[in-house]
């Protein structure tokens, strides 16, 4: 094989018996015939010839990459939005750059100063965390952005969001119509997005139910283990009939340890959780879970954010999606399905 560093579009044309504009055009993914597309690819992996994206997205003013930062990408929401989001923007043309960002804002800022350099032509951002700093990057970011949650004050920025204060009614009204009155919640941090909303929509859910019986418990954040170790505080201060988790990592979990304790379920404790990720199926019994909408939000998000790409001066869209639940074993006998 050639030295790589001596391999140009020259030595690629002249091998492949072609014009150096047709080389050209197939590296830059321009339309050619498939005749010469096949000469030209083959005579690049005999030269061992590989293309200088940096260079190439300095020539055509894009990368034809867009990013999605999530704070876990173990999270299975995440990997729906992600397979979402991949399968809307692939068939516009673009690649997705995925990058797991945590929940520490600084990394989530970090990423956007990176990407302001030209790394990326959009980026798709769901972030736990929105302080002051990443509000003022995000309103000063020449990068087109959609953001999937809540917005920081004063950023005019495309936006998809879950209506998490609905889903928490529709699974607190459930749970009530069960005939449960001592109704716990298994929150992730309160300091975050969707922590704070949902703890606020489980207060008002219960305030409207008239139920004043209420136990919470913050989890030091959304995944498995650190539900288990909320849920096992929960049930130290008490056994409630039911127990909202803020999304399905921590309702296994939460159903998990009350087996574990030799409670059954639904019948001594419903479980509901939110999200209604496959997991939730997968469970046993199957739980109970609000669907907020991820696919629909990744898809939503993906959608508005070629938009913006296509017409920089659209006007800005923000949109809610409305939750849905989903009733399965976890809270209801099966006769009652």
């Amino acid at each position: 094989m050639a030295d790589p560093r001596k391999s140009t579009l020259v030595l690629v044309a002249e091998r492949a018996g072609v014009s150096i504009a047709s080389v050209s055009r197939v590296m830059n993914g321009l339309p050619a015939s498939e005749r010469v597309t096949e000469r030209v690819r083959a005579a690049a992996a005999e030269l061992g010839y590989v293309p200088d994206a940096t260079a190439r997205s300095l020539k055509v003013g894009r990368t034809e990459q867009i990013a999605l930062a999530v704070a876990d990408v173990g999270n299975p929401v995440y990997v729906g939005m992600m397979r979402e989001i991949s399968r809307v923007v692939t068939k516009a043309g673009y690649r997705l750059v995925l990058s797991s960002t945590g929940i520490d804002p600084k990394d989530q800022i970090d990423l956007l100063v990176s990407l302001n350099r030209g790394y990326a032509d959009g980026l798709i951002m769901s972030p736990l965390r929105v302080p002051e700093e990443l509000g003022t990057q995000l309103r000063s970011s020449r990068l087109p952005i959609v953001i999937i949650g809540s917005l920081p004050p004063g950023a005019e920025l495309d936006n998809v969001r879950a209506d998490s204060v609905a889903g928490m009614a529709l699974a607190v009204d459930h749970l009530a119509a069960q005939g449960r009155t001592r109704i716990a919640f298994v929150n992730g941090p309160v300091d975050t997005v969707p922590g704070a909303a949902r703890r606020d929509g489980y207060l008002k859910a219960l305030a409207a139910r008239g139920i004043e019986d209420r136990t919470q418990v913050d989890a030091r954040d959304f995944t498995y283990q650190a539900g288990l170790k909320a849920a096992a505080t929960l049930l130290e201060k008490g056994t409630p009939d039911a127990i909202v988790c803020a999304n399905d990592l921590l309702a296994i979990a939460a159903l998990n340890v009350a087996t574990r304790r030799g409670l059954k379920i639904p019948d001594d404790v419903a479980i509901v959780g939110m999200d209604d990720t496959d997991i939730a199926d997968l469970a046993n019994p199957a739980i109970t879970s609000v669907d907020l909408g991820a696919t629909r939000r990744a898809r939503t998000a993906a959608r508005l954010l070629l938009r913006r790409l296509e017409k920089p001066d659209a006007p800005v869209r923000q949109v809610v999606i409305e939750p849905t639940l989903t009733v399965r074993g976890s809270s209801t006998k099966e006769e009652n399905l």
